[in-house]
């Protein structure tokens, strides 16, 4: 939660917990974006002290498809519609009820529905990924690679066009029973194995992407 005011924020805060929810409570754009891998919602105030909060949903938007709730004072139409554009998943006027709050964070979480199934095989380039064998080919070669190594290159190669954030490799490919180390280790045999680190592209404080070699 990205809000600026210390009482709305304590109070906020308070009346979550309550409610069974645990909240990380931020102050600026730029920490927001920071705990984004840890987040399953977002809930951000709009008038932020560094950043635009609207710039704040799009990155948010860029990095992945964790839900978001923009919260401000200003409630034109077109404040809306803006909000919107820039990537949130949904509006909130102040002063506004706890009750409201619950039921569209409830709504926003129903509606993000994971994206379709990817192709049983994948072509990328001389990148070839077979689901269904659990086989990776390079240039017509096989790669030999571990179990978790072609989990987490075949969703990284599900999404080539899309920064995947660590905590979704994390939950996908370790279930949540990992450790930064563990998928750095990963990324970095899966670059030795493809034979070029510009297979797999880090995204410094987001996560990975497939590139091209």
């Amino acid at each position: 939660m990205a809000e600026t005011d210390p009482a709305q924020a304590d109070t906020l805060v308070r009346a979550l917990q309550r409610q069974g929810h645990e909240v990380d409570h931020v102050t600026t754009g730029h920490d927001t974006l920071r705990t984004l891998e840890q987040a399953d919602l977002l809930l951000i105030d709009l008038e932020l002290p560094d950043l635009d909060g609207l710039e704040v949903c799009r990155r948010v938007r860029v990095a992945g498809p964790t839900p978001v709730i923009a919260v401000t004072s200003r409630g034109t139409e077109l404040d809306r519609v803006l909000g919107l554009q820039a990537g949130a998943d949904d509006y909130l006027v102040k002063p506004y009820g706890l009750r409201e709050l619950l039921a569209r964070m409830d709504a926003v979480m129903r509606r993000a529905q994971p994206a379709a199934p990817a192709p049983p095989v994948i072509s990328h380039g001389p990148l070839r990924i077979d689901a269904g064998a659990r086989q990776v080919s390079l240039h017509g070669h096989r790669v030999d690679v571990t179990r978790k190594e072609f989990d987490l290159l075949y969703l990284l190669a599900s999404h080539p066009d899309t920064v995947i954030p660590r905590k979704r490799i994390m939950q996908q490919v370790w279930g949540d029973i990992w450790s930064r180390r563990t998928i750095d280790t990963h990324v970095s045999s899966l670059r030795n194995k493809l034979g070029a680190s510009d297979w797999i592209l880090t995204v410094r404080g987001v996560g990975f992407q497939l590139g091209h070699a």
